[in-house]
């Protein structure tokens, strides 16, 4: 073999190997070329763990696992990568090879290898189905199973991926996948980001002729397009078979693949449900190509102890990784909604504002029976436990009672508002793989023209032509109409069943789905209940999307304000003021970008609506920090109302709490020196249930100290609660890693306990700059050079190498600068914002100025750093100025 950029010489070998496969003649003996890091194993005395199979697909070869070699070596295990019979730099045997044949090829393998041990197979591709074929027939020395983008089953009734209908051609099968090396070039072109002109000629290394590529044309000839398809048998056996796989599994996914798409992970799922999953979101086909997959593998191999204790398979299912919570009191989320509407049937439960009218409400006893209607409704549907269910409903009425109807019969519930954007909302909802979509008209819309997954279901009711355009298979109302039998009584969920899945905003990353249980929704009910003393009765105005549909579980009616909940900027004084009158309510939430808007437009309040205002009692606002005096101009217009500013994220909600005596008392400590008060911003003490703690930062910015509340030591904040989330959906490295310090949830946060025991929030872990003079975090200089006059918001970043990054301020100024004049900032306002970072104990290298600094969709509050950062690095370099 030819010398291959990312391959040592040493690996690659070839062995002779007598066939049984039935495509041959008894008795004949095939040549195989492998990679094989046996050598280096060897050489460097480490302990072998056991062997990894790795199996490539078509038309790849064993340069598809080149990076697993390596990290093998240093993990402790053998890795082995086949070039199948035909393919690579194997034999070209001039046989065609059919998937049954495949799978016995691997079988000789490795008998002739000798190959001993615990043994993990490895996949992609077509190679995933044959390495699947192994282990179904070769259970006792399996030890676990590794899927990457592959397929394991055809639905006859459905049509193959496009890429692979146009492939099977005869015409085009020949021309692209044999006589030119089209098909070659059309899979390497799917790589995130683009091969490198090396890689793709070591890629193509060994299918530079003809003849070498017949295999490739055979492979594409191979898949079972129907039942009559020879091949189909065989595929069906494995794909049936695998259902009893007892050992740790993990699919390692590229979402952006055009031939193996999400139906075919829901798929492997439901066949291998034990199986975590990860999915590269930015990645695609060549998924090895795109994203850290030998990373990931041998840290999933080490987590869940693969072959830890064995000299052959481990045989034994993966570990849940809970302790079992069924010891723990369970109150069910819709608890108090059940006892209000048999205690106080009549009255108010929920209703939601239009031009300063209520629109549309319902009492207790009328939400019950909404209720139970839909919940039947959807269950004569063929909805039940463990369906995952969209909801593209404006918080409301509608979206309360899809809420607990679904929750009510165990489905899962997936929300993702048009808050993320179209791109990262089509994303969440892909990656969740919904089995219904229930929406507006406008997400329908949405639904067929980014082709989501699930049947339809519409709020609105719609005309004929236009649900057979949107493929609408019923509608909510539909669903509250009983036809034919009644769906009958369904058992409870389980408390530790699969509930909700929630997305995160997105604001530091693609958007993430948040899975919770039973259990968990209830304990964050009674999270909020017994901190801000919120129990049945009374009335709150929803105006914070996450909070918007805990009034009915905690028993006290709810109001959603005339605005667009996606864009929290717009809830105006006037809206708000209207949505307290009509309920009466004693209190709010909402987001800082929601309080800042009420108070932009606080001039158009009428005399009532200000003495609505004034009648409020609590006011929780959550989302991203406010700043003090923003608080102090709320707390005039809410002069009664306690002021609280939980902190929290999608992960756990809420985590701390502090209300405005608290912050000022603060404010105070740090003035007067208090060890660990200032340099960021006060979120207060732990809600009820909750512990925090920090990791300790250490001096690359990295955070793996011991837990601790020790004051003014920084570190990433540590969240353990009866109501953290369960787990990420489908992200398996993302949650090993925010889990890797049971009990604790690892929040990404970075911040420090003071002497009175109070939490301060200094940024984000990957915002933290690393400047010659130390680890520097960004939220306590912002605040400090928003204080200087013409500064309205303020973003500290760092710019250039880790380890020596210059420090830059980059300004949002009032009044706004216009668009067409980012840059240095004028002299005299860089001067006042250095000062006031220097007071701060930072020295700013620059001060830029924009016209308006990006902050994520959902809360318009979030800085978006890494975006800042980029920007401010191009500008400074010379390079085209933009705006970030």
């Amino acid at each position: 073999m030819v010398a291959l950029p990312g391959v040592d010489p040493s690996w690659s070998a070839y062995l002779d190997v007598p066939s049984s496969a039935p495509a041959d003649n008894p008795g004949t003996v095939r040549t195989w070329h492998y990679l094989d890091n046996a050598a280096a194993l060897r050489e460097s005395g480490t302990e072998v763990r056991g062997t990894l199979l790795c199996v490539h697909g078509n038309p790849t070869w064993s340069y598809l696992w080149r990076t697993l070699l390596p990290a093998g070596t240093v993990a402790g295990w053998r890795v082995v990568a086949v070039d199948q019979l035909n393919m690579g730099f194997s034999q070209r045997t001039g046989v065609f090879r059919r998937l049954a044949d495949r799978v016995t090829d691997l079988e000789d393998f490795i008998a002739a290898a000798d190959l001993r041990g615990p043994l993990v197979t490895v996949g992609h591709d077509w190679g995933g189905v044959v390495s699947l074929g192994f282990a179904h027939r070769n259970r006792s020395r399996l030890a676990g199973v590794v899927l990457t983008n592959t397929a394991v089953h055809q639905n006859p009734s459905r049509p193959l991926p496009a890429p692979l209908r146009l492939a099977l051609l005869p015409p085009v099968r020949r021309t692209g996948t044999q006589t030119t090396p089209a098909f070659l070039d059309i899979t390497h072109a799917l790589a995130r980001p683009k091969l490198t002109s090396e890689v793709r000629d070591a890629f193509r290394a060994p299918y530079r002729t003809v003849e070498s590529r017949k295999g490739i044309a055979d492979f594409v000839a191979d898949i079972p397009r129907d039942r009559s398809h020879p091949s189909f048998p065989a595929l069906t056996e494995i794909a049936d078979g695998i259902r009893t796989l007892d050992v740790p599994s993990l699919l390692l996914w590229g979402p952006h693949d055009p031939v193996f798409t999400e139906t075919y992970l829901e798929d492997l799922t439901r066949k291998l449900p034990h199986a975590d999953v990860h999915r590269f979101e930015d990645a695609g086909h060549l998924v090895q190509e795109d994203a850290d997959v030998a990373g990931t593998l041998f840290s999933w191999l080490r987590r869940r102890g693969v072959a830890a204790d064995s000299a052959e398979g481990t045989g034994a299912a993966p570990d849940a990784g809970t302790a079992d919570a069924d010891d723990r009191v369970f109150t069910p989320l819709e608890t108090r909604l059940t006892e209000a509407a048999a205690a106080n049937g009549s009255s108010l439960a929920v209703a939601e504002m239009d031009s300063g009218r209520v629109r549309r409400s319902l009492s207790w006893a009328g939400l019950e029976a909404d209720i139970a209607a839909v919940a039947a409704g959807l269950g004569r549907s063929g909805l039940g436990a463990g369906s995952r269910i969209s909801l593209m409903v404006p918080p409301g009425v509608d979206l309360t009672v899809l809420i607990y109807a679904c929750l009510r019969i165990g489905a899962v519930i997936v929300v993702a508002d048009a808050g993320l954007g179209a791109r990262g909302l089509s994303r969440a909802v892909r990656g969740s793989a919904p089995d219904a979509v229930i929406g507006i008209e406008r997400a329908l819309t949405a639904a067929r023209i980014f082709g989501w997954p699930g049947r339809r279901i519409s709020v609105e009711e719609l005309d004929p032509a236009r649900r057979r355009l949107l493929a609408v298979d019923t509608s909510l109302a539909e669903l509250r109409t009983p036809a034919g039998a009644p769906a009958g009584l369904r058992p409870p969920p389980h408390p530790d069943a699969d509930a909700a899945i929630l997305f995160t905003s997105g604001s530091t990353g693609p958007a993430k789905g948040v899975v919770y249980t039973h259990r968990q929704l209830s304990a964050m009910r009674d999270a909020v209940a017994e901190t801000f003393g919120i129990h049945p009765g009374g009335a709150l105005v929803a105006g914070f999307a996450p909070f918007a549909l805990l009034g009915p579980a905690l028993g006290v009616a709810s109001v959603t304000p005339d605005m667009d909940v996606t864009a929290p900027r717009t809830l105006t004084a006037a809206a708000l003021a209207d949505a307290v009158a009509a309920v009466d309510a004693t209190a709010v939430f909402a987001s800082p970008a929601a309080l800042r808007n009420v108070l932009a437009t606080e001039t158009d309040l009428s005399a009532d609506g200000r003495a609505a205002l004034q009648r409020v009692g609590l006011l929780l606002s959550a989302g991203a920090p406010i700043p003090a005096p923003l608080l102090e101009r709320v707390q005039a217009l809410l002069p009664d109302a306690a002021l609280h500013t939980p902190y929290g994220m999608t992960e756990a909600l809420p985590v701390t709490d502090v209300d405005l005596p608290s912050i000022r008392e603060a404010a105070g400590d740090a003035a007067a020196g208090l060890p660990g008060a200032g340099n960021g911003v006060c979120v207060g003490t732990a809600v009820h249930g909750a512990r925090v703690a920090v990791s300790p930062l250490g001096s690359d910015g990295s955070a793996d100290g011991e837990p601790t509340t020790e004051a003014g030591v920084s570190g990433e904040i540590l969240v353990d609660a009866p109501h953290v989330k369960d787990r990420y959906h489908r992200l398996w490295r993302t949650e090993a890693e925010s889990a890797r310090t049971a009990p604790w949830h690892r929040t990404g946060d970075v911040g420090h306990f003071d002497a009175a025991g109070r939490l301060w929030v200094e940024g984000r872990l990957g915002h933290i700059i690393t400047a010659p003079g130390g680890v520097l975090t960004p939220v306590g200089v912002e605040h400090a050079i928003e204080e200087v006059d013409g500064v309205r918001l303020a973003a500290v970043v760092g710019v250039g190498p880790a380890g020596t990054q210059a420090v830059v301020g980059v300004l949002e100024t009032d009044p706004p600068l216009r668009r067409n004049r980012p840059g240095l900032a004028e002299a005299g306002l860089a001067a006042g914002v250095r000062a006031a970072a220097s007071a701060a104990g930072t020295e700013l290298a620059a001060v830029l100025t924009v016209p308006a600094l990006p902050v994520d969709i959902r809360h318009n509050s979030k800085l978006d750093r890494a975006r800042i950062a980029a920007w401010a690095e191009q500008t400074l370099s010379g390079g085209r100025v933009r705006t970030p």
